[in-house]
């Protein structure tokens, strides 16, 4: 399961969605950290000039509406698309159809292999930035401030050529559910009903450990 990755810069978010945040915080991102995600507007707010797509910052954790506070993101960061409609953290979320995309360039993972965790990096063969399938929420503080937030979807990967050889021998292997670049427009206009079709392993000769691993 994904707690850590690198955002992309505003320029590659620029080139690869049409859109980008208005701010730009670190790039390197926790549990409980300001990132960006992209979704789509809403009809209302679609013009000629205005993209169908809008890219803003929230907490990457998610905040179902009952959270006491922003801390609950420490625990809601991924999503088991298998029981993601009925869990309570995130059924809200899955059932108002609030999906979104996560630009990623890179996702770290332990590698158990040699005995020990050794975080290692991840990005796409091409250097390309990854679209992850994921849920927003906003939130409401005390205070009366609205807060966004979302979580990853993941999926089994116990079979993925790729992505089993991360995490202990005695877990099970998860993978962030990364959608092809044609299928970003297509995942955002889906249905409820349609979600799960979405839930797909990526091509694991489009992923590759980076030797920048921290």
């Amino acid at each position: 399961m994904c707690s850590h990755y690198e955002a992309p810069e505003s320029d590659r978010l620029l080139a690869g969605f049409g859109v980008t945040p208005e701010t730009q915080l670190p790039l390197d991102l926790w549990p409980l950290y300001q990132g960006p995600f992209i979704r789509m507007r809403s009809e209302a707010q679609c013009d000629d000039q205005t993209p169908r797509l809008e890219a803003i910052m929230g907490q990457f954790g998610l905040l179902p509406f009952w959270a006491k506070d922003r801390k609950f993101g420490r625990h809601s960061y991924n999503c088991r698309s298998e029981t993601g409609n009925t869990k309570p953290t995130f059924k809200s979320a899955w059932k108002k159809n609030q999906k979104c995309i996560i630009p990623v360039a890179a996702f770290f993972e332990p590698d158990w292999r040699s005995g020990k965790s050794i975080s290692t990096r991840i990005t796409r063969t091409d250097g390309g930035v990854m679209a992850v399938a994921g849920l927003w929420e906003r939130w409401k503080e005390p205070t009366g401030e609205i807060i966004h937030s979302y979580t990853m979807l993941t999926i089994n990967a116990d079979s993925h050529p790729f992505m089993k050889a991360f995490h202990k021998p005695s877990d099970e292997k998860r993978s962030i559910v990364i959608l092809p670049n044609g299928l970003i427009e297509d995942w955002l206009d889906s249905t409820v009903e349609q979600t799960m079709s979405f839930m797909q392993p990526y091509p694991p000769d489009r992923l590759v450990v980076d030797n920048r691993s921290k």
